[in-house]
C-alpha cells in the first residue's frame, strides 16, 4: 500500500493505492478525500479499552463511520472489514491489516474520522 499527495485544481488530496491480491497491477481505491476534512477524534468504545490492541486499523480517508463490521473479540482475516466509513457518498471498508483477534473499536457510527485515525486495533 501506497500514499499519495494530489494536487487537483489547487485541492490538495491523499490517496491510498494498494496493490492487486494477484500480484497485477496496482489498483486505485476509490479513497480520495480533501485534506481540509473536519478534524475529530474517534470516540472510545464501551467494550474495550482504546487503543487496547498492538495492531492499529486506521482510515484510509477522511469521512464519517457508516457501519461497524466487527465486534470485539471477533477473529478477523487479513483484508476482513473491521469498519466502514462514508467519505463522498461512497462506502469504504477499512480493512484488517493482517490475521487477529479484535481488541477494541475505537469509533462510534456517525463519529467523523480523517485519513490515518485509528479506528480499531487487534491483537
Amino acid at each position: 500500500m501506497k500514499n499519495y499527495t494530489i494536487t487537483v485544481n489547487g485541492n490538495v488530496y491523499d490517496v491510498v493505492v494498494e496493490e492487486g491480491a494477484s500480484g497485477s497491477a496496482p489498483a486505485a481505491a476509490p479513497k480520495a478525500a480533501p485534506k481540509a476534512a473536519p478534524k475529530a477524534a474517534p470516540a472510545a468504545a464501551p467494550k474495550a479499552a482504546a487503543g487496547a490492541g498492538s495492531i492499529k486499523v486506521e482510515a484510509g480517508a477522511a469521512g464519517k463511520v457508516f457501519k461497524i463490521e466487527a465486534s470485539v473479540g471477533q477473529a478477523v482475516k487479513k483484508g476482513d472489514a473491521v469498519v466502514i466509513i462514508e467519505a463522498m457518498k461512497m462506502e469504504i471498508p477499512v480493512v484488517a491489516p493482517q490475521d487477529g483477534t479484535v481488541a477494541s473499536i475505537d469509533c462510534s457510527v456517525g463519529d467523523p474520522c480523517e485519513a490515518g485515525a485509528c479506528l480499531a486495533t487487534l491483537n
